[in-house]
């Protein structure tokens, strides 16, 4: 690409230089920047986007762009952004949701458009600061090691000391082992702890970052990450921030998720296992370590006592206080004062002795770790308060059971609409966000109305652009009609032979999605002998492989066969002849009985609405929409799709989501 490159306007340029609508235009031509890569192929989906991406940045406005699979979206957003940020001198942020499309961005994507930018520009991956090794927490840790770790504890210390001599990444993936929790917290960066002033001149990762982000132009993170951001207090965000930066403009990718992420961020989250952590860097009960034994505070040591014992007498309750169904995991707590809170006084005196104790120290880190625990107690005694008075009028409250005995308990709440909230910050004028996916709609008449409604942006413009592939070459799909109906006995009888029957169609090679963990492990159970005889290896989601080592294997071994539940039907890319079917089970309908999902159903119905085909069909389409994107990821890729539910066929709504699939050949059987 050498030669190929965008100039840059310079100030005394910029009054006539073209717009950048018109640039990103040529750019993506035939004949333009890209075309002297010999990768590049002309998509005129792309070059399209790039020119919406261009045009709402030349004139500050947010746009919803639908991106179908194969656009080239990635390349479409950055290389104006980039482009933009770098004019402009301000900041682009790219939110995405998954690890794998960070790393595409950072890896493969941004590398391509770092070429293409004449004066070239700087981008920096952000991770969560706990990701982050701060040498002068280790420091403290590995000197104190002896009141405040134990044996083994304390081996795992010696290994991150021996790490951060040679480490250049300096977080917490590049560590070739895990360490637990409870040392790897003794030792990340933390806001109130690794600051500019006392870390700023030595070698800590996180204040590099820091140092990078304020230099860089195009930053990425998780859509976590930047919500976690956006409620921060810590010093990263300047007080006349847009977003997280001085007058700069989002990009959020994946954005079908960013609904769930937000209602998680903007909610109440307080677990049994946190709070005893933290309880437990004061005082360990069983080991005898922690903060006040290191001192000698034994006033501390039996504070830890009490509070310990109050918090188990408080789960115990708040357990006893929820009826949980027999495999339920959540149960909807719809009153106030569901127990009585025995906890508030104990935290309240732990947190005020923790930070006397840092008060009294004259070691600078012990003092600023004792007064962030004494933080974190407040933080979660107010918590606690908030969940059981349920201060949040339009929150819905619930408590959570999980681990495999279901005995570890916390509580929970999220807002039930976040789209005033999404609005607000998003689309608030002066502002530019620009929110792509390659599933936003729900074939609904007005371009995205479903997503921009739930996300608050109904005045902000959409646009939906369709796929390059060829799906009436590229794909076949096939509807059961014979098969019973689902949700009973007769079709879970009826899934392994109608399973195999594709399977065979399509020599293995497949997906077989399942909306139910039970009934994946029972199927792949019943079908053990048909994959035996076969000669074809059967991956099960949950069993002996973690998830990418499953994948990996799936993408070696042609002929497998891989059993997925909620994270296959979304963000995996399995392209060429390792994946040639897509068997779906059944409709991906959104449980009801979750306590969110409940109420964003009774919120619809209390305000004239009906909450099945304005939630629940549109929310299962876009799933499906997921599900069966899955298959066709290039254009070489050829395969089959078996939906395995008739009501695509026998209800009203059935024609919705066939509608919002690829147009292709389609065979109604059985």
């Amino acid at each position: 690409m050498e030669g190929a490159m965008i100039h840059l306007a310079s100030d005394a340029e910029s009054f006539s230089q073209p717009l950048l609508l018109e640039r990103m235009a040529k750019a993506f031509s035939l004949d333009g920047q890209l075309a002297a890569s010999p990768d590049f192929e002309f998509r005129q989906q792309q070059q399209r986007m790039a020119r919406i991406v261009g045009s709402a940045l030349d004139k500050t406005r947010s746009v919803v762009i639908e991106a179908a699979t194969g656009v080239g979206k990635s390349l479409a957003y950055l290389l104006p952004a980039a482009t933009f940020a770098v004019e402009q001198k301000r900041k682009a942020i790219i939110s995405t949701h998954t690890i794998n499309l960070q790393e595409q961005l950072v890896h493969k994507d941004i590398p391509i458009v770092q070429k293409l930018v004449e004066q070239g520009f700087k981008a920096e991956l952000l991770k969560g600061r706990g990701n982050y090794l701060c040498p002068q927490r280790l420091e403290h840790a590995f000197r104190g090691t002896a009141d405040l770790f134990t044996s083994s504890e304390h081996s795992e210390v010696k290994l991150i000391w021996d790490w951060s001599q040679t480490t250049t990444d300096g977080t917490l993936s590049d560590l070739d082992f895990s360490p637990s929790p409870r040392v790897w917290s003794q030792v990340c960066s933390e806001a109130h702890i690794c600051t500019p002033r006392r870390c700023g001149g030595s070698r800590c990762f996180y204040q590099a970052v820091r140092k990078r982000l304020a230099e860089a132009d195009v930053i990425v993170l998780n859509h976590t990450l930047f919500f976690t951001l956006l409620s921060s207090v810590e010093d990263l965000l300047p007080d006349d921030a847009n977003f997280i930066f001085p007058n700069d403009f989002l990009i959020i990718d994946e954005a079908h998720t960013i609904e769930n992420v937000a209602a998680k961020a903007f909610g109440i989250h307080i677990s049994e296992g946190s709070l005893r952590y933290e309880l437990q860097r004061l005082y360990h009960p069983k080991t005898r370590k922690g903060f006040f034994p290191h001192s000698g505070d034994e006033v501390g040591v039996r504070f830890v006592k009490e509070a310990i014992a109050s918090m188990e007498d408080f789960f115990r309750a708040v357990e006893g206080s929820c009826t949980f169904q027999s495999l339920g995991r959540e149960f909807r707590v719809r009153e106030t004062g569901l127990t009585e809170n025995n906890l508030a006084i104990p935290l309240h005196k732990l947190s005020e002795r923790a930070k006397m104790a840092g008060d009294e120290t004259k070691h600078e880190t012990t003092r600023l770790e004792l007064h962030d625990l004494a933080n974190r107690l407040t933080a979660a005694r107010n918590d606690i308060a908030a969940f059981l008075d349920q201060s949040e009028d339009d929150h819905v409250y619930w408590v959570e059971r999980s681990s495999a005995d279901n005995k570890a308990i916390s509580m929970h709440s999220a807002p039930v609409d976040v789209s005033k909230q999404l609005g607000d910050l998003l689309f608030r004028p002066g502002r530019v966000s620009i929110l792509t996916s390659a599933t936003l709609g729900i074939g609904e008449g007005e371009p995205l109305e479903y997503f921009r409604k739930r996300v608050g942006g109904m005045e902000t413009p959409a646009v939906c652009i369709d796929s390059p592939f060829d799906f009436s070459k590229q794909m076949k799909l096939y509807l059961v009609k014979g098969i019973p109906a689902p949700g009973t006995k007769e079709h879970e009888a009826a899934l392994p032979k109608w399973i195999e029957h594709f399977l065979d169609l399509s020599k293995g090679r497949a997906f077989v999605l399942f909306t139910s963990y039970t009934q994946m492990n029972k199927i792949a159970d019943e079908m053990a002998d048909f994959f035996e005889k076969r000669g074809w290896q059967l991956l099960v989601q949950g069993r002996a492989l973690p998830r990418h080592q499953m994948l990996a294997e799936f993408k070696r071994d042609t002929h497998s066969v891989l059993f997925g539940t909620e994270s296959f039907w979304t963000g995996v890319d399995v392209p060429g002849e390792a994946l040639s079917n897509v068997i779906i089970t059944k409709l991906p309908f959104a449980v009801p009985d979750h306590p969110l999902t409940a109420a964003r159903l009774e919120y619809i119905t209390e305000h004239g609405g009906n909450a099945f085909m304005q939630y629940s069909v549109p929310e299962a389409i876009l799933k499906l929409r997921q599900g069966v994107g899955r298959l066709i990821r290039s254009r070489k890729d050829h395969g089959i799709c078996a939906i395995l539910d008739n009501r695509v066929l026998s209800k009203p709504y059935g024609r919705a989501f066939i509608n919002a699939l690829p147009k292709c050949p389609t065979e109604i059987v059985g």
